[in-house]
Formats: C-alpha cells, sequence, structure tokens
C-alpha cells in the first residue's frame, strides 16, 4: 500500500522514505492542502493510500468506520521530520506488516 501525509506531517518524508514506500504522497501534492478529513479520508480510500497523521480525528474515523483507509496515527508530540523519519525507517517491517492484514485498520507508533 501506498502512504498519504495528512498536513500535520512534512511534505518532506514522500522524498526521505521513498526507498522503502515509493508511491506515497502528500495531500498537498493531490491537491488536498485545504481538505477536511473526510475528503483526505474519501481520497484515500478510493486510491489506496494509507494515512500517515499525527491527527486524533483520524484515529476516530478509524475507530468508528474501520477500513478502508487503514490509518497510521504517529504518536509523538511535537517533533522533528528527522524523529518522523527515523521512526517509520526503525518500524518499516511492522508497518508493511499492518499494511498488508486485510482485518487491521489503525497502527499507533511512537
Amino acid at each position: 500500500m501506498k502512504l498519504l501525509f495528512d498536513q500535520n506531517v512534512s511534505p518532506w518524508l514522500c522524498k526521505t522514505l521513498s526507498d522503502l514506500f515509493p508511491d506515497s504522497t502528500h495531500v498537498r501534492e493531490v491537491g488536498l492542502r485545504e481538505a477536511s478529513d473526510v475528503v483526505i479520508w474519501e481520497y484515500a480510500a478510493r486510491h489506496g493510500f494509507a494515512i500517515v497523521t499525527k491527527d486524533a480525528d483520524f484515529r476516530q474515523r478509524s475507530f468508528l468506520f474501520g477500513h478502508p483507509p487503514k490509518i497510521v496515527w504517529l504518536s509523538l508530540g511535537n517533533c522533528s521530520t528527522k524523529a518522523i523519519e527515523a521512526l517509520l525507517r526503525r518500524r518499516a517491517a511492522e508497518l508493511e506488516e499492518f499494511l498488508a492484514d486485510e482485518q487491521k485498520s489503525f497502527l499507533a507508533l511512537s
């Protein structure tokens, strides 16, 4: 699966993580810079993306509606892009397993 990075994470992650997740993009790159959570959710579901976010609203939507799309919630608080990149690299195997699992819809990373 592909990752769709939410507005609250840096668009630079698409480039820095392209070796692991080459088909990923950021909401800004697909015209969703000012889009609501509902619009982002629908776009991700329609185009086969898992949403990577720090937004607790997506966590709640995941619990209410399941998937698609899958949600990867970054429970890091205020941190640098480098810290997020390091976390996603460190947990890449777990993330790939989550994305491949047809039953799971939510993954919290911290």
